[in-house]
């Protein structure tokens, strides 16, 4: 049994047990938070996609952590006019566990 959830402008495919990292959402640790936009659900005997999303289906996830990924360097460089610029950016994430698919 799987899950194809769209959160944070990103798909995700989620089984029940997966920890995923997903786009800052808003709760503090141990949290229940669902996701509503479902976009594919498939089972053991059947599989239903959606148009774009399917019907009354929700996965529910209770959030780990919420942190921040490595950060990356951002460098502007202009040839033969002397002009740079260097800065860092860190995104901010959610780790969440996947419970229950319905």
């Amino acid at each position: 049994m799987f899950a194809i959830l769209e959160t944070g402008g990103k798909q995700y495919k989620v089984a029940p047990g997966t920890i995923v990292k997903v786009e800052k959402l808003d709760g503090a640790r141990g949290d229940t938070y669902v996701f509503d936009k479902v976009l594919a659900l498939a089972t053991d005997d059947a599989t239903k996609v959606g148009n774009p999303y399917v019907e009354g289906a929700k996965v529910t996830g209770t959030i780990i952590r919420q942190g921040k990924a490595r950060k990356i360097r951002v460098f502007k460089y202009r040839a033969k006019t002397n002009y740079r610029r260097r800065y860092g950016h860190r995104q901010p994430y959610t780790e969440v566990r996947i419970e229950s698919i319905g």
